[in-house]
C-alpha cells in the first residue's frame, strides 16, 4: 500500500528493503515510545523513502532512533532551540528543515521543523498527505508558504 502510495506521487521514488518487526520494536524500546501506525507499516514495506534528488522524504528506521535520541538529549540543541520532546522526526528535505509527527498529544499531522528559525508548522495532515506533497512537488521547499 505505501509503496503504490508513493509510486502515484512519483513514479522514481526509492524504496529500500523492508524492516522487521523486531527491528522496529527494539527501536521502539530505545526510543521509549511507540512509532505512529502508519509510519511502522510503511517501514515494514520499505525501511526509507528517497524522493527527487536524493531526498530522505522518510528516513530508515536507524536513523529515525539515533536523530529522535540525539535531538531529544543534546544539551547544545537545549540550549539552541525550543524542547524537540514532544516531536518524531522522521525525514528531511535535504537541506536542513526536518519532517516529524507530533507525539504530545499524539496526532497524524505532520510538521516541519525549520532549523533556521526553530518554526514548528503544519505540513500535511498524515503520512499519505505527506508523501504525495513532498515527492510530487520535486523540490525541496515544497512545504514553503
Amino acid at each position: 500500500m505505501w509503496r503504490a502510495t508513493a509510486l502515484q506521487a512519483f513514479p522514481g521514488v526509492g524504496f529500500r528493503e523492508p524492516s522487521h518487526a523486531p527491528e522496529l520494536a527494539e527501536a521502539e524500546r530505545r526510543l521509549g515510545r511507540g512509532l505512529p501506525p502508519e509510519l511502522k507499516q510503511l517501514l515494514l514495506e520499505s525501511n526509507g523513502v528517497i524522493g527527487q534528488g536524493s531526498v530522505d522524504t522518510v528516513w530508515a528506521i536507524d536513523r529515525i532512533v539515533e536523530q529522535n535520541l540525539l535531538f531529544w538529549s543534546d544539551p547544545s540543541f537545549a540550549r539552541l532551540y525550543m524542547s524537540f520532546e514532544a516531536l518524531l522526526f522522521f525525514g528531511d528535505n535535504g537541506g536542513g528543515d526536518q519532517f516529524a509527527f507530533v507525539q504530545m498529544p499524539r496526532r497524524p499531522d505532520v510538521f516541519v521543523w525549520e532549523h533556521e528559525t526553530d518554526s514548528r508548522r503544519w505540513v500535511a495532515g498524515d503520512l499519505r498527505d505527506y508523501l504525495g506533497r513532498s515527492l510530487r512537488e520535486g523540490d525541496d521547499d515544497w512545504y514553503q508558504l
